[in-house]
């Protein structure tokens, strides 16, 4: 199993970016994919999850109605798309494999680091 979030950079506070997730190893329509964040000095954060079926479950009240996730199964790619971004929002992002959005992370992929600064 291996997912690699990729996209990752500077962008200025109000800016979008979108972050891909490469999936292999697996196959990605039997699973949920989630996104989580580790920003400096701070706990690792879930933030949302989109089933096998494509139902979003968000965990973070912070990132509702700015983040949204999607995915392509046929070219095993999740994406993690990120609007009104604040600088609070910097972290490292992770994708990550679930069974299911209500259950328990089991694979977790390479992280990609996000600045949000002016």
């Amino acid at each position: 199993v291996q997912l690699q979030a990729s996209g990752g950079g500077l962008v200025q506070p109000g800016g979008s970016l979108r972050l891909p997730c490469a999936a292999s190893g697996f196959t990605l329509d039997d699973v949920a994919i989630g996104w989580s964040r580790q920003a400096p000095g701070k706990e690792r954060e879930g933030l949302l999850c989109i089933s096998n079926t494509g139902r979003i479950t968000y965990y973070a009240g912070s990132v509702k109605g700015r983040f949204t996730v999607s995915r392509e199964n046929a070219k095993r790619m999740v994406y993690l798309q990120m609007n009104t971004l604040k600088p609070e929002d910097t972290a490292i992002y992770y994708c990550n494999l679930r069974w299911h959005c209500h259950r328990p992370v089991q694979n977790w992929g390479q992280g990609t680091l996000v600045t949000v600064s002016s």
